[in-house]
């Protein structure tokens, strides 16, 4: 095509396709060029403007590593993280959030009763909940990948002082679906903002925090893979989320409990706990394999 112009090249960029090109990546690939298109005409986007974005993605790339993916943060704090998830989430399922960037692999095996607390400051909090399907049946089996921050606002990723599985566990549901583990109160904290993603938040007004969580992946044969936060209800920033990642069915409770009530059996720290301590239940409800496929199928 000779006569490229400002109002006919995402026309020309779609007829430059050729005719094996998979279609949904053709699909993808035109929705995404007409976007950008549009978008530099609607701002009328400047030289100078161009260059700069370019330069920032430049810096994201060099800061990326094993242990920081800047573009991964920049998708979360556009929000683009939590829209895909929600999207995706089937209605009556627990719904899905934000993977983050700090989790571990192979965590290693924490009974039901567990502990993750070790030596923190810090009261105990005993977490506790089912794993069941749509219909309230218990999900027997299901492996609950765990993490959070330890009391400092750091996950073990960042902090050269904890271990590498400080604060992360993989424990499997019993023949009830139950799962049961203490630990102690993750703190708010805030994404990194020494690159490119904190100039963008700076020149927004925007904070770059987030609300205290806990990290969940909950699997089972014959589901799908839950990856979710759960947050409690009493925290400054939960309706501020710089990644968006809260969602109402995901807000919980910490109940306080008396001194002297801590359960006498079944956990590590049974007749090891004497002061006040706080209680979460929360049951966590995953669908099954290809629904989101069946929906669409009877949606069309």
């Amino acid at each position: 095509m000779r006569n490229v112009t400002a109002d006919n090249i995402t026309e020309v960029f779609a007829a430059y396709f050729g005719p094996d090109t998979d279609p949904r990546l053709r699909q993808v690939l035109l929705a995404l060029a007409r976007h950008l298109h549009d978008f530099a005409r609607e701002v009328r986007l400047t030289h100078a403007e161009w260059r700069k974005g370019l330069e920032f993605l430049e810096w994201a790339g060099r800061i990326t590593g094993p242990e920081r993916n800047e573009f991964v943060l920049l998708s979360d704090v556009l929000g683009l993280s939590s829209l895909v998830d929600m999207m995706h989430s089937v209605p009556g399922a627990t719904s899905s959030s934000v993977l983050g960037p700090f989790h571990v692999s192979n965590p290693p095996p924490l009974p039901i009763g567990g502990d993750l607390k070790g030596a923190w400051e810090g009261e105990v909090v005993l977490v506790q909940g089912l794993v069941r399907d749509m219909q309230g049946n218990p999900i027997p089996g299901a492996t609950l990948d765990i993490w959070q921050t330890a009391p400092n606002g750091m996950y073990s990723s960042q902090d050269p002082e904890q271990d590498i599985h400080s604060f992360h566990a993989l424990m499997t549901a019993d023949e009830t679906g139950r799962y049961a583990f203490t630990t102690v109160r993750p703190v708010p904290y805030t994404v990194p903002d020494d690159g490119p993603v904190g100039e963008i938040l700076r020149a927004a007004g925007r904070h770059p925090w987030r609300p205290s969580h806990l990290h969940m992946i909950v699997a089972a044969p014959g589901f799908r893979t839950l990856v979710t936060e759960i947050f409690p209800e009493d925290d400054p920033y939960l309706d501020e989320d710089t990644v968006f990642g809260v969602r109402a069915d995901l807000i919980m409770r910490y109940q306080p409990q008396p001194a002297g009530s801590f359960p006498a059996e079944g956990f590590a720290l049974s007749g090891k706990v004497d002061g006040p301590w706080s209680r979460v239940d929360f049951d966590l409800v995953l669908a099954p394999e290809g629904v989101e496929e069946a929906q669409a199928a009877a949606a069309g």
